[in-house]
């Protein structure tokens, strides 16, 4: 399973969607090196125009590469270092509607986030899914913040997101790691 967007970098306004965290300049025509925040490398060869947060302003994207694995963006109109360095740390944002589409068994963290998590053998209601965290692999679910749920097929048997529920098998053993 995968999740391909950050919760730790929510965003206030639930219409957008934080796809890169702009870095440092590189060369001397106003390019910028980038975190994606996509695990999908395709969807930034596609961006025409994305907004830049700070201020929220619309930047056309002149192109977008990987150089050594680091993801390169060039702005138009942005074609100097001196150009590029007020954007360094700024997020790289798209219309909630422009999302990659995701494979079968993919899910968006933001989806995620907010979904009751109930026992699978039960019915037992564990708790709401209140934080991703990035746990190499498959990540973790943080269920009402203490509880830390690897985010596995063999551990999340039951996914969905449209009805806001998870149906886990917990590992015996791992609840009462969390318990005061």
């Amino acid at each position: 399973m995968n999740s391909t967007d950050l919760p730790s970098r929510r965003i206030e306004n639930d219409d957008w969607v934080t796809i890169a965290l702009l870095g440092k300049t590189r060369g001397n025509r106003g390019e910028l090196t980038a975190i994606p925040l996509s695990s999908k490398p395709e969807r930034y060869q596609s961006l025409s125009e994305v907004y830049l947060f700070g201020p929220g302003e619309r930047r056309e994207v002149e192109t977008t590469w990987f150089h050594n694995g680091t993801l390169i963006f060039k702005f138009r109109g942005i074609d100097t270092i001196s150009d590029a360095e007020p954007l360094i740390g700024w997020e790289v944002r798209v219309p909630m509607a422009e999302r990659t589409p995701l494979d079968p068994g993919e899910y968006f963290q933001s989806e995620l986030i907010g979904c009751e998590v109930f026992d699978h053998a039960t019915g037992e209601r564990i708790g709401c899914v209140t934080n991703w965290e990035d746990g190499g692999g498959a990540g973790i679910l943080v269920v009402d913040g203490t509880l830390m749920i690897p985010f596995a097929r063999a551990i999340c048997v039951e996914i969905n997101p449209a009805a806001k529920r998870i149906a886990v098998e917990l590992p015996p053993g791992l609840k009462d790691l969390y318990q005061p």
